[in-house]
């Protein structure tokens, strides 16, 4: 009898061992489960607009920042001479354009002028021809009178004086209207030289425009002497001394956003067909392993790096050797973005979590 229970509940009990060891492999395969995750961030290279020496550094490593704080000042002399050089230089193009802007007036009213004198010279030749054509008539008039001695030579002769007076004075009339016909074609050609060298009209002006872009280029150059920061974040392996040279263009420090993190989880490649975006997630961190956090799965990868088929020696492909019985899963990541961090939970880019996913759960987190 004794023996038949002691059977009996071995029995059970390897039953029981049984069915816990294939709960746990059935929830491990429904709900993925990893060791490899890390913390990330996103981390901003602060990377100075202008060089020059730093001379103000407030900041020290690992501090945290808030954005718009003052990261490190570069020398910012050089640019305030360029500012002022910029505003003296748009003041003189000023000067230039109102001296043009009155050259351009003059030109206008030169050819105003001109056109008055051709108008004039015009209504003289008409006078003119009116005269010659009235003391051509008197001059014939005299001319058929004097057979019929109705009139004397003397008058004939006077006739004749005064219509060849009035030739001679169409003549005179004639050049004066070529002559101011002359000065409308110098004043126009001064008038449109005058305005190509003033451009356009007001703040269309392209000098303007340029000495304007010139004030603003140093301004902004004078404010990017002063490096802030572009997000809250901690300054994260400073390097920085001040009097050293900050090129423009090359990343000066680093910056880790903390309104940025999430947690890569790299699951094998036989467990992710089920997950999903929006699934929840549980991620314990190495740092605080009494601490599971909540979470939810935003994406998947779409791909990974492999080395197999990159280009070798003689540039033939580089393959690694495998065991045809031994086929190993590749990992591939999956972005898990966390609900809430309690205040005592210091997040660290490049600690490592573990991360479970509750495949299923996507629709009822909505």
């Amino acid at each position: 009898m004794n023996t038949t229970r002691k059977y009996l509940l071995t029995s059970v009990v390897i039953i029981v061992a049984v069915a816990l060891a294939a709960f746990k492999y059935w929830d491990y395969v429904v709900n993925p489960w990893t060791r490899d995750g890390q913390v990330r961030a996103e981390v901003v290279q602060v990377t100075p607009r202008v060089s020059g020496p730093i001379v103000g550094l407030p900041i020290k490593d690992n501090q945290f920042v808030k954005a718009g704080d003052l990261l490190f000042e570069i020398d910012p002399r050089t640019f305030e001479a360029s500012l002022a050089q910029a505003q003296a230089q748009y003041d003189q193009t000023g000067d230039n354009y109102l001296a043009l802007e009155k050259q351009v007036e003059a030109a206008r009213a030169e050819v105003v002028s001109a056109e008055a004198a051709i108008s004039k010279a015009q209504s003289a030749v008409k006078e003119i021809n009116s005269m010659i054509e009235k003391n051509q008539a008197e001059y014939q008039r005299q001319q058929e009178m004097l057979p019929q001695k109705a009139t004397s030579q003397k008058a004939v002769e006077r006739a004749k004086a005064n219509y060849e007076v009035a030739l001679e004075k169409r003549k005179g009339a004639e050049a004066s209207k070529r002559q101011a016909k002359a000065a409308m074609s110098q004043a126009i050609a001064v008038l449109a030289e005058a305005e190509a060298k003033l451009g356009a009209v007001g703040d269309a002006n392209p000098s303007i425009r340029a000495a304007r872009a010139a004030v603003t280029q140093a301004e902004l150059n004078l404010e990017f002497s002063q490096v802030r920061a572009p997000v809250d974040g901690y300054i994260t392996n400073l390097n920085l001394r001040l009097g050293s040279q900050a090129v423009a263009n090359q990343p000066a420090l680093a910056l880790v956003d903390v309104n940025s993190y999430w947690v890569d989880g790299f699951f094998r490649e036989t467990t992710i067909a089920e997950i999903r975006p929006g699934d929840k997630a549980v991620v314990t961190l190495m740092t605080y392993p009494d601490q599971p956090l909540k979470g939810q799965v935003d994406s998947l990868g779409w791909g990974i790096s492999q080395q197999d088929g990159s280009t070798g020696f003689e540039l033939l492909p580089q393959v690694s050797p495998t065991f045809e019985w031994i086929r190993l899963a590749q990992r591939v990541p999956v972005r898990i973005l966390l609900d809430e961090v309690p205040d005592n939970v210091a997040l660290r880019v490049g600690t490592t979590a573990s991360v479970l996913v509750r495949t299923g759960t996507a629709e009822n987190s909505e």
